[in-house]
């Protein structure tokens, strides 16, 4: 008989699930981390997967991972090393071992780990743990494919059927080893195959059968671990992805401003999941159309904003590119537009599955003539949802297009989201032209904040046209006048820089010897870092950017401030060279990397004390 299970109590903890591209470790690691955000953990991840459709079964380019971070109070990042790790083949624990803490679990399928496994994953001999120097007593060794065989044997399934199955084993194996109430994740399932019953009732099947051979096999060999909330604060929780949170937040946006929502956009990694989600929201008023491509998508969005809806187009950087002449003519025509940029690794095709921040000076400038743009950079997965709400109240309040930056890191991660109030959002509040104006109304009229008025067509006594070409500002004729050209390009500057942004905010030490910068999804990792350098008894604080153009007022108070400033971001120092430009006698340290992965958070505290110590 087994003894008695021993259960511990942890602040936080890692699991990464990692298999074949096929093995479904992003469903695995998806419903772990909606059960974890369900009993109130704080909670991070990060989906690692490859840019082939579908690599050769078994091979070390084909791995794809999914990394969760539970923790009891609030988690800012995915962790950089796993306590668990799920190596579903041979292949995944060759390359995904090195993302494991010294002393973590191992569970491992031993069904996959047989001589042309072992072959295709490039180990030189048979004993595979030895050759990596990991210690047998800390893995958890299970025929999974076997037992996945036996407990289906009876439904009747087909061999093809089954082995989609196995990644609930191990679901099932790390819900025992995290004591996760089994009932959560059968809800999830029933949900999920709502409309295949008997997938689910076989996925609910694998996942106990797992538990329990966890249970019956190592309870007496293996700790089971929990996790508790410290903080519960009341309201509706989900697990949300960064695509999905900002797909709702542009959702919110049109509720609240009164407008139906035009999403005009063109399939493209890592933003594809936008589209895809607000096309499933058509009893919101949301219009979706997949376009020709990138150009035809913005367009059509600019043609929704002309038309008084809420025009947004959603893309990569590549996309950004395609999309620079219609972003400009949002810029000469003043219509609301919001430009959703979900970076990846460039340039070119680059890195389509990976993450970089190295498309803020493209968003800052990349367009021809003086055309001012607000751009602002979501910051966390759950952030997301404000972003896109503030970039669509930017964008309808002064009638701008606006960029909003994520990332594949942020847009692809997920984290625990309590559901907004609608009434409790900011209003929004578009500058229509008064009706007064009737008879008196040129298109280029501006309010008192220097925000062009919106007439949407078809009302009466406002009749106009807008076009690519410079206008008279009083008349809204077509103007080469260089007395007015130069009054339009101040004005449509004045314009941007009359937005009024959130101060930067300052966490940590307020006599800190070092001040970390960031901006966009890097935030939770420098948060990190300033926490633990602080915990080793160094000054330290922390200053982040959200609002990219126009600056928050205090900018160059706050990077003044400081002895040393350190900015860090994942390019080559895109932030910082924009800030000299901005900041008078600005000269910061800098930490880049262009890596395609998260930062990790001992690697920035290294080189933060490094340039403490100077």
């Amino acid at each position: 008989m087994a003894e008695k299970l021993e259960v511990k109590e942890l602040d936080q903890v890692v699991v990464r699930f990692s298999g074949d591209s096929g093995d479904g470790m992003q469903l695995a690691g998806n419903i772990f981390s909606t059960v974890s955000a369900t009993v109130g953990n704080g909670i991070s991840t990060f989906p690692d997967y490859p840019a082939d459709i579908r690599a050769p079964q078994g091979s070390l380019t084909g791995v794809s991972g999914f990394q969760v971070h539970i923790g009891a109070g609030k988690v800012y990042t995915p962790g950089d090393k796993c306590d668990v790790l799920v190596a579903m083949n041979a292949a995944a624990l060759k390359t995904q071992y090195r993302y494991a803490k010294p002393g973590a679990t191992i569970i491992i399928d031993t069904d996959s780990f047989g001589p042309k496994d072992l072959e295709k994953a490039q180990f030189a001999t048979p004993d595979y743990l030895g050759e990596m120097g990991i210690d047998p007593d800390r893995v958890i060794q299970c025929p999974l494919t076997t037992m996945v065989k036996d407990c289906l044997a009876d439904t009747g399934m087909d061999m093809k059927a089954m082995m989609k199955c196995r990644n609930m084993f191990a679901l099932g194996l790390v819900c025992w080893l995290f004591d996760r109430d089994l009932n959560l994740v059968a809800n999830f399932l029933k949900e999920k195959f709502a409309k295949k019953p008997a997938i689910a009732e076989a996925n609910i099947k694998v996942i106990q059968a797992g538990y329990d051979y966890g249970h019956n096999t190592h309870s007496s060999t293996v700790n089971v671990y929990r996790v508790e909330s410290k903080e519960k604060v009341p309201g509706r929780y989900m697990d949300i992805t960064g695509n999905k949170a900002t797909a709702y937040g542009f959702i919110a946006a049109a509720e609240k401003a009164g407008l139906k929502l035009y999403l005009g956009s063109y399939p493209i990694t890592p933003a594809t999941d936008v589209l895809h989600e607000l096309s499933k929201h058509k009893s919101c008023g949301v219009i979706t159309v997949q376009c020709e491509d990138e150009i035809a998508g913005c367009s059509s969005a600019l043609g929704a904003s002309f038309a008084g809806a809420l025009g947004v187009t959603s893309t990569s950087g590549p996309g950004i590119c395609l999309k620079s002449e219609a972003m400009n003519l949002a810029v000469i025509m003043e219509l609301p537009l919001v430009v959703l940029d979900v970076q990846r690794g460039g340039p070119a095709t680059g890195l389509p599955t990976k993450s970089e921040q190295t498309d803020l000076l493209q968003a800052l400038f990349g367009r021809n003539g003086e055309s001012p743009m607000p751009v602002m950079a979501a910051t966390s997965p759950t952030d997301c949802f404000d972003a896109a709400y503030q970039a669509c109240k930017i964008a309808l309040e002064h009638m701008t297009p606006v960029v909003l930056l994520t990332d594949a890191f942020v847009a692809n991660g997920s984290g625990a989201f309590k559901l907004p109030e609608m009434a409790k959002l900011d209003p929004i509040n578009p500058p229509y032209v008064p009706e007064e104006l009737k008879g008196k109304w040129t298109p280029y009229m501006r309010a008192e904040n220097g925000t062009r008025y919106w007439a949407v067509p078809g009302r009466e006594g406002f009749a106009h046209i807008l076009g690519g070409l410079e206008k008279d500002s009083n008349t809204g004729a077509i103007s080469t006048n260089p007395e007015n050209h130069d009054l339009m390009t101040r004005l449509r500057q004045q314009k941007i820089a009359n937005i009024q942004v959130p101060d930067l905010e300052v966490d940590g030490d307020a006599d800190a010897d070092l001040l970390i910068v960031g901006f966009g999804s890097t935030y939770g990792h420098l948060r990190s870092a300033m926490d633990e350098l602080r915990q080793k008894g160094y000054k330290v604080a922390q200053t982040h950017f959200k609002y990219l153009n126009p600056l928050p007022k205090n900018t160059a108070e706050v990077l003044s401030k400081y002895k040393k400033v350190v900015v860090a971001e994942q390019n080559m120092g895109q932030l910082a060279a924009y800030l000299r430009m901005k900041v008078d006698n600005f000269v910061p340290f800098q930490f880049n990397q262009v890596k395609g992965q998260p930062f990790v958070v001992e690697e920035l505290v290294n080189a933060f004390t490094e340039i403490i110590n100077k």
